[in-house]
């Protein structure tokens, strides 16, 4: 029995995310469900996107994935079953794809038309556990809805570049448990428009000339532990993700501050990048 994720909007307080899966469960009883976050900020389509982005890997081939954020259907906000990289994703065609398949594309894509069948006012408990259950048992894609061949996309998503190549301006898309700030600027787009080029990173007020392997290179450990006083320090890295990131060495939001309270950086505010010519 494949493995069945949630990423919703619905925090921890309310009924809903239990109520999914009570539904789940009541379908398929043996089946194994996995809770990605509730807590994406509501609506939030770009931090939505970029978790599900960078948690879907870790799964085995065949997951089915469950996203919940700005799922109510309408004539601008239908839902989509999208089989993508052994991966089957189950959501509003808002933009929240559109990450993803900006580097993998769809194997199918089809717009979920069995709204007809279901009584609903709450889509991810009513349709998507549906879709979802029958994809599980081994249903098909073309029996719950008719094949397209795109997706919305999502606004702020590809970094501007100038016609000289000389800046890149990006967005804020993530701000992580932290307080760090994830841009949309990927490693692999940075390093080819450089092409070893110096840069000047700019956020609000603050410029950055260097790019960390890790966190710790901050510190000098060569100074001795009582002399040091790295804890706050602004740098900049590639994360995990291979996103580049603002971030505070060991940020603490209630004490130290974080790169987003000490810039005062919010999501889809502007980071730029100027490389210099010799």
């Amino acid at each position: 029995m494949p493995i069945i994720t949630l990423t919703t909007d619905f925090g921890e307080k309310d009924h809903f995310a239990g109520a999914v899966k009570g539904a789940i469960y009541s379908e398929l009883s043996d089946v194994k469900i996995v809770d990605i976050s509730h807590s994406v900020s509501p609506f939030n389509i770009p931090e939505a996107a970029y978790i599900i982005q960078n948690a879907y890997r870790s799964f085995p081939k065949g997951t089915i994935h469950i996203i919940g954020i700005d799922s109510e259907i309408n004539e601008e906000n239908k839902h989509v079953a999208i089989k993508l990289d052994d991966h089957y994703f189950i959501c509003a065609n808002n933009g929240i794809m559109s990450m993803i398949c900006s580097e993998i594309a769809p194997e199918k894509i089809v717009e979920i038309n069995i709204h007809d069948r279901i009584e609903t006012s709450f889509p991810a408990l009513d349709v998507f556990v549906k879709v979802a259950c029958h994809i599980a048992r081994g249903g098909t894609l073309d029996v719950i809805g008719k094949v397209i061949n795109t997706i919305k996309p999502i606004k702020n998503i590809i970094p501007y570049i100038n016609d000289e190549h000389t800046q890149i301006v990006g967005s804020v898309i993530y701000i992580d448990n932290y307080g760090n700030v994830i841009s949309n600027i990927k490693k692999s787009f940075f390093e080819k428009v450089q092409q070893g080029r110096p840069f000047e990173i700019s956020a609000r007020n603050y410029t950055f000339k260097q790019i960390y392997s890790k966190y710790s290179d901050v510190v000098n450990f060569e100074t001795a532990v009582e002399k040091r006083n790295d804890e706050g320090k602004k740098l900049v890295v590639f994360n995990s993700s291979n996103y580049l990131e603002i971030a505070v060495y060991k940020s603490n939001s209630q004490t130290s501050g974080s790169a987003s309270t000490l810039l005062g950086l919010d999501i889809l505010d502007a980071i730029s990048v100027k490389f210099i010519n010799d």
